[in-house]
């Protein structure tokens, strides 16, 4: 290909430099990049590690841009949230063409849970416990991202948090360590591919190293601090998974850790990162990440660009704070230019690796998007992950009969009364994190059940409440495009229209929760509860008498123990993307059996939290099945048990589990033994099962947690079809870092549990010699 500008790697090619059946080796990669550092300013340099915002660049008008100046310049490594192929074509040509180097850039973009094509939140998404639906959705939205000239995602993340207050626990896996190790890995496979040298396979950036999701009070960018053992046991497991998948960068996080700042953190960013996990990419910040130091309290501009990248970081997002300070910081001797080579260099072979050298238009084929992006296919895809991904947290008999026939699901026909204030939202099926997408093209619950009703049942819907009482709530609630167009009626009129349309119906769906916008970045709450004039409404519509089922929007666990107690069906949709809308109708109607199971704890109360079930024991425990007991730990005012247990969910089967059966009693260091159990389907429904191993380290060097989740198998029974699911336990499967962080195995005795959630499970016994 025929540039006006010939790339680098076509001048290099022809200088024998590279050759065309192997320009990837790493050996062709570092000849390459030794010769064009060498062509390279100190100025240009320090420009390849500059991530700046692009701001509003329409077709046609690059060249007249403000960050055009910059990027003829060579100040600039890449750029971040600029959508459209023929946007990104005509940026990229003014790096290639017009810079002296023609050192292509990258185009990074927030592609957290989909493209156009939106799947469940990433915290619904964990509730599959499918690692190949995970990394299919993944797999989509790198197709979508790249057919749109995106070359880089900034995402997974994978951030632990046990804190529901934290409005990103939306953008997570949950609470455990273990399973939110497996995502990444899935979710790193499905973005980049084998190697990403296909034009539809981009690079991931796992974020945000490290521990973000430990901030005190559950409040955004908050203060971290704990003991480097509970690091590593709790919170470390899943990034480095990424890494050990091959991810091609690391986002640092905003909080401080032992007290540094992470994005100025030597420890993190080298020592672990590079020295201990051998990591090979580049790291970037957080958006204003490293001007942001200044007000953490460890010096000027200067200072902190400096002490980032001396640290290991490799580029800056927004501040520009390299940019503007390491020309004197390195004249002054505060920072090598062996430092800054080496930042240089890593950003450099990731755009080498990703094929960028070779045709920097590789992600810019104008014929793609009308192809790849928001297919039937992908919406499919997306109808059916995010069915899978609901939880069924409730479905008793509406007339509370034990041993009447639960009310979901139900048959669609009659009048369906749809009421609340999600329920006929396009912009809010999303979620949060939805940048991409084209929220008109999201149908409502409303418009998705008429269609799939259509010539059965009538739909009827009404709003019913506004989302909250207090306006200026609602508003912070309902940011980016996401209004709820609060409706000025009093709260009275409004409830008395929805009251006239659930009395003329033989069904009420209550779709409420929360907004998109109550969860997410900068979105922390102190009360978990569904909001005040919804929890009213809710209350009159079982009033009724008719049969209530609530469709629950969510981006976090809630608190919902009058729910729990007073209406018969809860299915938690959490925000199920595109599709959502159908998805919901499959679920209620029974086309699908729902089997997703929950990632985090849902407490009773948020004087609970953290409350998570893999904590430790204390010295004064609760004694089992008790709720208070002098002199023990636990409260005056409720019990110490959650809501909903981790691993919990419902299906419109049931299944049983027989006793665990242990092919050994005993193991030694270099042996292993079996645990299996048989699951039936005892109910009339086909269904997905997931499986659950946890064990327990009884005695150990360092006191360990109740139960850790060590594997899981998703399974699928026909009624009254049985399986024997089988774990092998080996001694690896039983290390932690001791006091000293030495991960180890050590002798002694050991539990083994298996069940259908953290809390019901089965037991046995071996000793690990």
């Amino acid at each position: 290909m025929i540039y006006k500008k010939l790339s680098l790697s076509v001048l290099l090619f022809a200088a024998g430099f590279l050759t065309a059946s192997a320009q990837k080796s790493p050996q062709d990669m570092d000849r390459f990049i030794d010769v064009l550092m060498n062509k390279m300013t100190l100025e240009e340099k320090i420009g390849q590690l500059n991530l700046p915002v692009t701001g509003e660049i329409t077709t046609g008008q690059a060249k007249s841009s403000d960050i055009a100046a910059k990027i003829k310049k060579g100040e600039v490594g890449g750029l971040f949230n600029l959508k459209g192929v023929e946007k990104i074509r005509e940026v990229q040509k003014q790096a290639v063409e017009d810079s002296r180097l023609g050192i292509p850039l990258l185009f990074g973009m927030d592609v957290i849970h989909g493209y156009e094509t939106m799947f469940p939140i990433p915290l619904g998404l964990s509730c599959t416990w499918d690692m190949t639906t995970i990394e299919e959705s993944a797999r989509i939205a790198a197709v979508e991202a790249s057919a749109d000239g995106i070359s880089w995602t900034f995402s997974p993340m994978v951030d632990i948090s046990r804190d529901p207050r934290w409005g990103r626990v939306s953008e997570g896996s949950g609470e455990d360590p273990f399973l939110g190790a497996m995502i990444a890995e899935a979710m790193v496979r499905g973005y980049q591919g084998k190697n990403m040298e296909r034009n539809d396979e981009i690079m991931a950036c796992v974020k945000h190293f490290a521990l973000y999701g430990a901030g005190e009070a559950g409040r955004d960018y908050n203060t971290v601090d704990m003991s480097r053992q509970r690091m590593f046991n709790d919170y470390m497991l899943p990034y480095e998974a990424a890494v050990e998948a091959g991810v091609g960068s690391v986002m640092a996080s905003f909080n401080e850790v032992d007290g540094i700042p992470a994005t100025a953190n030597k420890w993190l960013m080298t020592d672990i990162l590079r020295g201990q996990w051998g990591f090979n990419g580049f790291v970037v910040t957080d958006y204003t990440g490293i001007s942001e130091m200044i007000d953490h309290g460890i010096g000027d501009l200067q200072t902190v660009s400096a002490r980032a990248i001396n640290a290991g970081v490799d580029m800056d997002m927004v501040s520009e704070g390299f940019v503007g300070t390491l020309k004197k910081s390195v004249q002054e001797g505060k920072v090598s230019m062996e430092a800054l080579n080496t930042a240089c260099r890593r950003i450099l072979e990731a755009k080498y690796k990703l094929g960028l050298f070779d045709n920097p238009y590789k992600y810019c084929d104008s014929k793609r998007p009308a192809r790849d992006i928001f297919t039937k296919a992908h919406r499919d895809a997306a109808r059916r992950i995010a069915a899978e991904s609901f939880v069924l947290l409730k479905n008793d008999s509406p007339d509370g009969n034990p041993n009447g026939n639960p009310l979901l699901p139900f048959n669609p026909k009659g009048n369906i009364a749809v009421i609340g204030p999600l329920a006929n939202s396009r912009s809010n099926m999303p979620g949060t994190w939805s940048v991409a997408a084209v929220l008109d093209r999201c149908p409502s619950l409303v418009e998705g059940l008429k269609e799939m009703t259509a010539g059965k049942a009538n739909i009827m819907y009404a709003k019913g409440s506004n989302l909250i009482s207090d306006a200026s709530y609602e508003g912070r609630a309902t940011m980016f495009g996401r209004s709820l167009n609060r409706d000025n009626r009093t709260d009275q009129q409004l409830l008395d229209e929805a009251l006239n349309v659930a009395r003329r119906s033989d069904i009420i769906i209550a779709a409420l929760g929360e907004s998109s916008e109550m969860s997410g970045e900068s979105s922390s709450r102190t009360d978990l509860n569904i909001p005040d004039v919804q929890q009213n409404l809710l209350k009159e519509l079982l009033k009724t008498g008719k049969p209530v089922v609530l469709v629950l929007f969510t981006g976090r666990p809630l608190t919902l123990n009058w729910e729990q107690e007073h209406v018969p069906a809860i299915l938690n949709v959490w925000f199920g993307g595109s599709e959502a809308a159908y998805a919901i109708g499959d679920a209620l109607f029974g086309y699908v059996n729902p089997g997703g199971k929950l990632t985090m704890t849902f407490p009773k109360n948020v004087g609970q939290i953290p409350l998570y079930y893999a904590h430790k024991n204390t010295g004064r425990p609760l004694k089992e099945g008790k709720w208070f007991e002098k002199f023990r730990s636990n409260y005056l005012d409720v019990d110490n048990d959650p809501l909903y247990p981790f691993g919990y969910g419902l299906s419109y089967t049931t299944f049983s589990y027989s006793d665990i059966d242990l092919s050994h009693s005993s193991m030694d260091m270099n042996g292993s033994l079996t645990a299996a159990v048989e699951v039936t389907n005892t109910g009339t429904w086909p269904g997905s099962e997931v499986v659950q191993l946890y064990i327990r380290d009884v005695v150990g060097s360092s006191t360990r947690p109740v139960k850790e989740l060590k594997g899981f198998q998703k399974i699928f029974l026909e009624p009254g079809e049985m399986k024997i699911v089988r774990f092998k336990i080996a001694p690896e499967m039983l290390r932690y870092y001791n006091y000293d962080l030495q991960l180890v195995a050590e002798p002694g005795d050991f539990e083994v549990m298996i069940g259908t959630n953290s809390r019901d499970v089965k037991t046995a016994k071996f000793t690990l010699n």
